[in-house]
């Protein structure tokens, strides 16, 4: 950065000495030409020059009466264009000046030997821009008003890095530490310290996932050990406050007791987080020294009093924190205001006005979905039950897995009943709730799953048993099943019927084979399968299916479909101004077409069919595509712009080629988070057209036309209620509504018939981005 603005500098330098006399002869096109004063000072040439009416660039060298110097462009009364200014306590800035304010790019350095590269506005470091402190530390990354703020990565002069994000001069939200010694914590931040959910990762294999507060383990968590054994529990500094069980490895020589405050004591003694430099003084408290504008107000009144103007001029005054200020409450002229303002308007030649036309989508403030069950809740002791009996299926000392399973693992009858008295045995723990009874289906299979889609026990704990674990959709969904979600969104529990488990049982070995054989499957991960029976007179039993959430990601979901290609009650029935984010809308609703670059079209294409084709011959039918959009371009009130080149909107965008790409600040967070890693139907850039029906057709219009007005997204989708088989019930529902509609248009239909009409609906509102 220096020597470019230096070369700059330099080149400038050269331009006016060689063009100095011509300006000097040049006539100005707006104003009369102006005579110079023979009996000025030759010291007032260059002032003279630039307080002429034709305001010209010029460039002046400058020392002031309190020892300042600058050396650079001028305009008028101010530094303007490439400029150096050196304080006589050794500060200096070299960059980009505009009407008196450090604007742009530009390099500030410190007598301690700090300097600081990158963008500035109005006199603060703000924008993207590195820091080196004066021993030895490096930032880069984002700045606003002089404090990091925003993605960026630190390197501290002990050794240790880190790499997130920023709020306020500190590290606060997702972020990754790593010491010197090769230790490395990835996770949640707030105010410079651990907060959140983090992973703690040693370099002798030891491992934390959990809650964290104030930099230390706080709340549900799991301890790893290298030697395979680990400890479940909740997790305090305060030894009373500390609870859990410790599950030791398979190894003989392993110890059976274990005590979790060795974490705090031993293990996070060297794990201590490196303060940043403090800066000593920012840019925007050094004050421009107040001689310059006296000699400019009196050089100004002078040249105008030679014009005959009866304009009166007032200086400038430095506010409290060391910024100028202009003002003029003279009606008499325009003053000084009129300067700042074109400052800011001409910058990049584009106003914000002109980026945006007026927006034709609106969204709504996204809300968190369901409501967390908590003590009191009618479900309270059926999640505890349910999460009494995951803990202990999961954490159960087994073989290891294999993905290479006997046909025995898949046997209807392979279950695993335990029983859970409330005063605990030999086997489970005690707990609050009332005595019931586990099932577990094939665990085996579902221990493979887990294995196969990368899921850690420890994690897969985390998320399903913490304190908050779940939360309960608003209203259960049309088969009468209810819904969970985790306190973190990776997985949604379904209630189910005995007949949707006996089809599951059935198809869970074409199910396994069909996911290990294609990685970028669409249709629904599964985890686990298990069942609650209640003791007591109730005698109640609640089965339920561990399933993942594709809506899992930082970016907010906007809009969500369910489509089918059918179009009997296939609509919402909701006013526009009704819609939510979380509002699931339907076939009828669908207003987009999704345009995918040409490679992931052509592996969507492909895996589409594959998995129709594995539906199909499992004789499913009634499942649906789910899919989720955040639109990339939206303001704080909701209002979505057109990117594309036919809506006539000129806002950036990401997508220069037509083809989606990730952005700066994606790529940014896609290092330091891995659940943000593009896959098929998981945090694809795509774009959406808007698509309108024609309002004259007799019959519904399942894609409308296709408008030119293109939206950036981010798009979700994957296939799901794909445990529906077409049974008896199904069948009579097909012939009842076929006497009161064309039955090629509802949704109970032959499983090849659902399936073909699937593909050609999904295939006509998927298309390649062209």
């Amino acid at each position: 950065m220096s020597r470019e603005l230096n070369g700059i500098v330099k080149a400038w330098e050269l331009t006016v000495r060689k063009s100095a006399t011509a300006k000097k002869r040049a006539n100005s096109i707006f104003t009369p030409k102006s005579v110079a004063n023979v009996d000025d000072e030759d010291d007032d040439d260059d002032d003279e020059q630039c307080s002429s009416s034709t305001l010209e660039v010029c460039h002046v060298e400058k020392i002031f009466t309190n020892g300042d110097f600058y050396t650079g462009q001028w305009l008028e009364k101010f530094p303007h264009g490439i400029g150096k200014y050196l304080w006589i306590d050794g500060c200096m800035y070299v960059g980009e000046w505009i009407q008196g304010f450090t604007m742009g790019k530009g390099r500030f350095s410190w007598p301690s030997g700090a300097t600081y590269e990158g963008e500035f506005k109005t006199f603060y470091m703000d924008g993207k821009g590195t820091y080196i402190g004066s021993s030895g530390d490096t930032y880069k990354g984002s700045w606003v008003m002089n404090l990091k703020n925003g993605n960026g990565s630190e390197s501290f002069p002990n050794g240790d890095f880190y790499d997130g994000e920023w709020k306020k001069g500190l590290q606060n939200g997702h972020g990754r530490y790593q010491w010197k010694n090769g230790n490395h914590y990835l996770g949640q931040w707030k105010n410079g310290l651990f907060h959140g959910n983090g992973t703690m990762m040693w370099q002798n294999g030891n491992r934390y996932d959990g809650c964290w507060e104030d930099g230390l383990p706080k709340g549900n968590g799991t301890f790893r050990r290298c030697d395979g054994s680990f400890y479940v529990g909740v997790w305090s500094k305060d030894p009373n406050e500390q609870s859990g069980t410790y599950y030791p490895s398979g190894s003989c020589d392993n110890h059976l007791v274990w005590n979790p405050q060795e974490v705090f004591n031993i293990e996070l003694s060297d794990c201590k987080v490196c303060p940043c430099e403090d800066v000593s003084i920012y840019p925007s408290e050094k004050v421009l020294s107040m001689t310059v504008l006296e000699e400019d107000n009196k050089l100004k009144k002078h040249s105008l009093r030679r014009k005959g103007s009866k304009c009166k001029v007032k200086p400038r005054w430095s506010s409290v924190d060391g910024r100028l200020s202009n003002f003029s409450s003279e009606e008499g002229c325009n003053g000084f205001d009129v300067g700042r303002k074109s400052a800011f308007g001409e910058l990049g030649g584009n106003s914000v006005q002109n980026w945006h036309k007026s927006p034709r989508l609106t969204i709504k403030a996204p809300k968190k979905q369901g409501e967390t069950i908590s003590k009191g809740h009618k479900n309270y002791e059926l999640m505890l039950n349910l999460q009494l009996g995951i803990r202990h299926a999961v954490g159960r000392p087994a073989p290891s897995t294999s993905l290479d399973l006997k046909s025995s693992a898949f046997d209807p009858k392979e279950k695993v009943w335990t029983r859970f008295p409330a005063e605990g045995s030999k086997h489970t723990p005690p707990h609050p709730s009332c005595e019931f009874r586990w099932k577990d289906y094939c665990p085996a299979v579902f221990r493979a799953l887990r294995k196969l889609f990368k899921v850690d026990p420890a994690d897969y704990m985390i998320s399903i048993c913490g304190n908050d674990a779940l939360r309960e959709l608003s209203s259960p969904g049309k088969s009468g099943s209810f819904f969970y979600l985790t306190h973190d969104d990776r997985y949604m529990i379904k209630t189910m019927k005995k007949a949707e488990v006996k089809v599951f049982i059935k198809m869970l070995p074409a199910y396994y084979k069909h996911v290990r054989a294609f990685e970028n499957t669409l249709v629904t991960k599964f985890f686990g399968l298990h069942c609650v029976k209640l003791t007591g007179a109730a005698q109640k039993k609640v089965r339920f299916v561990i399933m993942g959430n594709i809506f899992c990601s930082q970016y907010v979901i906007h809009r969500r479909f369910d489509l089918k290609g059918s179009t009997f009650g296939r609509n919402t029935d909701k006013p526009e101004a009704d819609i939510e984010p979380t509002t699931t809308l339907k076939d009828l609703d669908l207003n987009f077409i999704f345009r995918l670059q040409k490679s992931w079209f052509q592996e969507f294409c492909r895996q589409v069919s594959r998995d129709c084709d594995f539906l199909e011959h499992e004789r499913i039918m009634d499942y649906s595509m789910l899919v989720g959009l955040h639109f990339r371009e939206t303001t704080p009130r909701g209002n979505v712009t057109p990117s594309g080149r036919n809506s006539g909107a000129c806002t950036p965008s990401a997508f220069d080629d037509g083809g989606p790409r990730l952005s700066g600040v994606d790529v940014d967070h896609l290092i330091i988070d891995p659940s943000r890693w593009i896959q098929l139907g998981i945090n694809m850039p795509a774009r959406a057209e808007m698509a309108l029906r024609k309002s004259n057709c007799e019959t519904p219009q399942l894609v409308g036309e296709p408008t030119g007005e293109l939206y950036d997204i981010i798009i979700f989708f994957g296939i799901i209620d794909i445990l529906q088989d077409y049974d008896i019930s199904k069948k009579l529902e097909h012939a009842y509504k076929s006497m009161h509609c064309d039955s090629t248009s509802i949704s109970a239909v032959d499983p090849r018939l659902y399936s073909k009409r699937f593909r050609e609906f999904i295939f006509r509102v998927f298309v390649e981005d062209t």
